[in-house]
């Protein structure tokens, strides 16, 4: 995706332990990220790194928002999954919206089916939600 920055060594190695279509899907992932986030006004340049072994994507400049992680979870070791930190309300919050989208691991986690396509809509306005987290959490108060 166009102003999506290369793929950092480290991230690439994490990714190279996966089949090729789940590195897609990450590699998709990746892109949407950083497409929300340039799209969303006082979200400001991602810090790309690992935490927990798993890429992630900070908006440590801004402090806009919460931490997004990609991975896979116990749950669903064939699925890739979008993990944020389990102390927001964000996956309660996508649940109640989405439930028919996407799948739910716990509190911290939208696990995506590998068999169906990527339900990119839904996935925006959750990723929108977790780059702003506590900007929209300070601008409530």
């Amino acid at each position: 995706m166009a102003g999506t920055p290369p793929v950092p060594a480290r991230i690439a190695a994490v990714w190279a332990r996966y089949p090729g279509a789940m590195r897609g899907r990450f590699q998709t992932l990746r892109g949407l990220i950083y497409t929300v986030a340039a799209e969303t006004e006082g979200v400001g340049p991602l810090t790309e790194t690992l935490k927990w072994g798993q890429p992630a994507y900070l908006t440590e400049a801004s402090r806009s928002g919460t931490t997004i992680r990609l991975g896979t979870v116990k749950s669903a070791p064939a699925a890739c999954a979008v993990l944020v930190s389990c102390q927001t309300t964000l996956i309660e919050s996508f649940r109640a919206q989405f439930a028919g989208d996407l799948a739910f691991d716990g509190n911290r986690a939208m696990v995506l089916v590998p068999d169906r396509g990527l339900p990119v809509g839904a996935l925006r306005l959750c990723l929108l939600s977790a780059l702003t987290y506590h900007a929209a959490k300070r601008a409530s108060r």
